[in-house]
């Protein structure tokens, strides 16, 4: 039998003529609303009554207020439904929220200050911890040990990069550790080293997340609660009713248990359970036993995160073709972290116990691994409707391109990536040379070719806020400096495919058929923004969201 992925249990719950006569909870009037439904069609009033739309259009609309009947006056806003991230690590991010952020330091001497403040404001911590440093504030994107030694030099310190691979840790943190200059790397990644041998600090790929898991005192399941509902508070205030989360271990499925239990977690979230590349075939009985337990409310455990690479700023990113430049580690090509053998088989074998995977792939070599994975799935069960999809898409070889629609993968694009950036012209362009240059980000092309498009932030590692990464979309700049060169204009996406991507494209991904576009019956997420977008002159990022509803219920206003 196929396993729900707990969606539409409520759509037929409430039939139009049930609709019929009911007055409405809420109105929002004297707006411009986009439905993102099959034919992008408009409207220009929405009425709610309890997690229901009831009626769409000024004309019904107006036939549903009732003195009890709470009118918004859009005064020519914008109506979207609610956004949804397709790829977000909500736990942790929150976790780095409440410790340790380091995501808006534009310098290394702001990253110092700040850590160097959150110490003396906690003494009686044992370990210093957080995240969110960025290799543009550091010489060859290597901060040192020295530098941490210097502000905090009798307590170990860990700090994740912006994007998750590498650490950045002090002295005292590798004595813990037991980690000197002879400490051999690991196979799934490395030790900074300088000219010497001397360690630097800098742990990349499996060296800082062994490091942090064998060392790091682990967050309690009520941190791990309060660190989610930090992001909940913060992603409802950019209008974003739903995520999957791309990460999730034991212990933030615990958390996310919890909240679901006790009523908390008022966004809908997929889980997508963590597949780890130490260990084979072997665990997907384990996956089974997580997905049959662990279900509850709004929390659905279906999807499996797999990655199948690193990233392109450390070599580990899985090319095709080798590298440009020096330091290479391992292959000339980088770094896989399951077989392709290994992962045709996972993938099949998840694919025909209808989970959703959800594959990691950066570079042209792991997107291709990715294809042809669920290429052997679709060979040996058929088409089971499991809405697969590979995350990142930085290098796509033009070959690969008119496979996503032929295999009906989704092409689940972190747009804000897609912009001239330090990280992107200091860390990445000189790795891969001119001719690949020409093919990053290529979500336009995707598009032509008729694949389905989601989008996901891969928050922390850069912005939640859905209508900056939208406008680089669009774009191919950073709203903050739109007077710059865009990157690749031919891979810019219309605005409606851009925010059809966030709404439909997202809940298609996220098995939320009852959400992602408005029409009366659906679910009641949606959100209202200060300004029409579609309007000449105005760009997504210089629009605010004023109001979030989530089922119906006001989870932000301005």
């Amino acid at each position: 039998m196929q396993a729900t992925h707990g969606v539409n249990e409520g759509v037929a719950s409430l039939t139009i003529d049930a609709i019929d006569g009911i007055q409405a909870d809420v109105a929002i009037v004297n707006t411009t609303v986009f439905t993102a439904d099959a034919a992008r069609s408009w409207s220009d009033a929405v009425a709610v009554r309890g997690d229901r739309l009831i009626a769409l259009g000024g004309p019904d609309v107006r036939a549903r207020i009732g003195p009890d009947t709470e009118v918004i006056d859009a005064a020519d806003g914008l109506v979207l439904p609610g956004f949804q991230d397709a790829h977000v690590h909500a736990p942790f991010a929150g976790l780095d929220r409440l410790r340790i952020d380091l995501r808006t330091a534009a310098t290394g001497q702001q990253c110092m200050d700040t850590i160097a403040a959150y110490a003396a404001a906690n003494p009686e911590l044992e370990w210093i911890c957080g995240g969110g440093w960025a290799l543009d504030c550091f010489p060859g994107g290597t901060p040192t040990r020295q530098a941490l030694d210097g502000i905090v030099p009798d307590r170990p310190v860990y700090l994740l990069n912006r994007d998750g691979h590498s650490a950045w840790v002090n002295t005292e943190a590798l004595r813990r550790g037991g980690v000197d200059r002879s400490t051999p790397d690991p196979s799934d990644g490395r030790y900074d080293r300088d000219a010497s041998g001397e360690l630097t600090g800098c742990l990349h790929e499996g060296a800082a997340h062994s490091f942090n898991y064998d060392h790091v005192p682990p967050p309690s399941t009520e941190m791990w609660q309060d660190a989610i509902l930090e992001s909940q508070a913060y992603l409802f205030s950019l209008g974003i009713t739903g995520w999957q989360d791309a990460l999730v271990t034991p212990a933030t499925e615990q958390a996310y248990q919890g909240l679901a239990d006790t009523g908390r977690l008022q966004a809908r979230v997929v889980g997508a359970l963590w597949w780890d590349r130490h260990r084979g075939l072997e665990q997907i009985e384990e996956l089974v036993e997580r997905r049959r337990t662990s279900a509850r409310g709004s929390y659905h455990p279906t999807a499996v995160k797999i990655m199948v690479d690193g990233v392109l700023e450390n070599y580990t990113g899985a090319l095709l073709e080798p590298y440009c430049g020096h330091r290479i580690v391992g292959a000339s090509g980088g770094l896989t972290y399951v077989a392709p053998d290994l992962l045709s088989a996972a993938v099949t074998r998840l694919d025909a116990l209808d989970f959703q995977v959800h594959v990691h792939a950066i570079g042209d070599r792991a997107v291709r691994m990715a294809l042809d994975a669920v290429q052997a799935a679709r060979a040996a069960n058929g088409h089971r409707g499991n809405r697969h999809h590979i995350a990142h898409l930085e290098l796509v070889h033009p070959d690969d391109l008119p496979r996503f629609r032929q295999l009906n993968v989704t092409a689940n694009c972190q747009a804000f990536w897609a912009q001239h950036d330090p990280q992107l012209d200091v860390h990445t362009i000189p790795l891969i040379g001119a001719e690949r240059v020409g093919r990053l980000y290529p979500f336009g092309d995707l598009y032509r070719s008729g694949a389905t498009l989601a989008m996901g932030s891969d928050w922390g590692v850069t912005t939640a806020d859905p209508l900056q990464q939208i406008e680089v979309a669009i774009r191919r700049v950073n709203p903050a400096t739109r007077h710059e060169r865009p990157l690749l204009p031919d891979q810019r996406l219309p605005l409606t495919a851009a925010l059809g991507a966030f709404t439909a494209g997202s809940a298609y991904v996220n098995h939320d058929d009852d959400a992602g576009s408005i029409a009366v019956g659906r679910r009641a997420d949606l959100t209202l923004l200060d300004r029409n977008v579609f309007e000449d002159g105005c760009l997504p990022a210089d629009a605010t969201v004023t109001h979030t509803f989530a089922s119906g219920a006001l989870v932000w206003s301005a």
